[in-house]
């Protein structure tokens, strides 16, 4: 059981083990008035008495069009189009749908800051519903630091007016699976002063922030310390005598001694894909000799041990971390935890909204519009358990394609505190 709150898999266990679904297939006006009301908080910023469509109408068909699997400006259009009779019961749409082109161009002057303020705020106020509903409860929550190459808006590679793919900062929630932070990196800078400004503005208490060496840094630990959180920071050669001290504190007699202690060692083993999977963490006192770590306590020793049972060979690889924890279970939970940044938020955005596909020069637009996707994959993500069985969120995106109407309902129903509470009761009733 994960030390660290993760009410997006509390969520699934839930609705499995009681057995809820959402037969109703009416969008609540509540919930929909409320969602077209989110984008109505963005600033508009061009000359309304030359403007030809309203820009919450914008957003609204073209995050829709997001939900039903459109991964370009085109495909947006042709969604608006396809569904125009449908829309008009909750948009005016008096001048009809907008071009590609128009799509394209007001996504461009959009600042990224707000479209991505609402949209957070949106799924975390949802989410709040959801515990409250069904009585999940919150304690220490996980925030991964990881930079990301959008491969499909470059161009001109090698020469000297080559522009560079864009680069993105993510802070990504993998207690809630919502991504809070999408930050543009200067093509004259890196992640790191992006990660350190992006941390200043969140509020960290009972927060355990994990990133990789890059992002171990005495700034930007002393940011996390200041603004109430606790970190797992890996080390690498970068950070020299710091590294080499945690390396020579998990001797194989060091270890010997903690495993045979106990108190500090934390192991799992899973069995999947014809191999066997053996996690050690090991824990130890930091010496941390130039006193500059703010809040470090602790070193961790990650050893992870994969044997084949096909072929009987055995590979070993270690890792070295720092960190203000003194649980080296919730350590060894955060360090797990850290690559769903990678498989749970980089890779969907890649293969399942096709991101790299996306050849969007203009930086604001692309930005944008991947907002758009993130917010849909964290509520493809609440969705799920009430899907068909072992249905991916590809094949999800998929279904709202196919049955655009229905899934829509289906979604913003699981958001209303009374359609679930009436399907936990039904699912209850059942049961006796």
């Amino acid at each position: 059981m994960s030390k660290i709150c993760r009410p997006i898999l509390e969520y699934r266990e839930v609705i499995k083990a009681t057995g809820i679904t959402i037969d109703e297939y009416t969008p609540p006006q509540k919930i929909m008035k409320r969602f077209i009301r989110l984008f109505q908080e963005i600033e508009d910023v061009r000359i309304q008495a030359m403007t030809d469509y309203p820009l919450e109408e914008i957003l609204v068909i073209a995050f829709l069009a997001v939900l039903g699997n459109a991964s370009s400006w085109n495909e947006i259009e042709r969604f608006g189009n396809a569904k125009h009779k449908w829309l008009k019961k909750f948009l005016k749409l008096n001048n009809g749908i907008p071009s590609h082109d128009t799509f394209r161009r007001v996504f461009s002057l959009i600042a990224p800051e707000q479209l991505e303020k609402a949209t957070v705020l949106f799924l975390m106020e949802n989410m709040a519903v959801l515990r409250k509903s069904l009585g999940i409860k919150s304690s220490v929550r996980q925030l991964c630091i990881d930079g990301k190459e959008e491969r499909g808006t470059g161009r001109k590679a090698g020469t000297d007016q080559e522009i560079r793919n864009l680069q993105t900062l993510h802070i990504y929630d993998a207690s809630n699976g919502v991504c809070i932070v999408s930050h543009q990196i200067d093509s004259k800078t890196n992640e790191i002063p992006a990660a350190q400004e992006a941390l200043k503005m969140l509020q960290l208490k009972n927060a355990i922030v994990t990133f990789d060496a890059l992002h171990t840094q005495t700034k930007t630990i002393g940011i996390i310390m200041e603004r109430g959180g606790n970190y797992v920071g890996a080390l690498k050669g970068n950070q020299g005598k710091l590294a080499l001290a945690a390396a020579e504190s998990f001797t194989e007699k060091n270890k010997v001694r903690i495993r045979k202690a106990g108190k500090n060692y934390f192991e799992t083993t899973e069995k999947s894909h014809s191999q066997i999977e053996t996690r050690q963490f090991y824990m130890t006192k930091a010496i941390d000799l130039d006193k500059e770590w703010q809040g470090l306590r602790n070193f961790i020793c990650y050893e992870k041990r994969i044997f084949s049972t096909i072929t009987g060979k055995e590979s070993t690889e270690i890792r070295y971390y720092i960190t203000s924890l003194n649980d080296v279970e919730l350590g060894g939970d955060a360090i797990r935890g850290h690559w769903s940044v990678e498989n749970q938020l980089h890779w969907h955005l890649d293969y399942t909204f096709h991101e790299d596909d996306n050849t969007t020069v203009d930086r604001q637009a692309f930005t944008n519009l991947s907002i758009l996707n993130k917010m849909a994959l964290s509520l493809f993500k609440l969705v799920q358990p009430l899907m068909k069985k072992n249905s991916s969120i590809r094949l999800i995106r998929k279904d709202f394609s196919w049955g655009f109407e229905d899934n829509l309902a289906k979604l913003l129903n699981s958001f209303d505190e009374n359609v679930l509470k009436n399907a936990l009761e039904n699912a209850n009733l059942n049961k006796k």
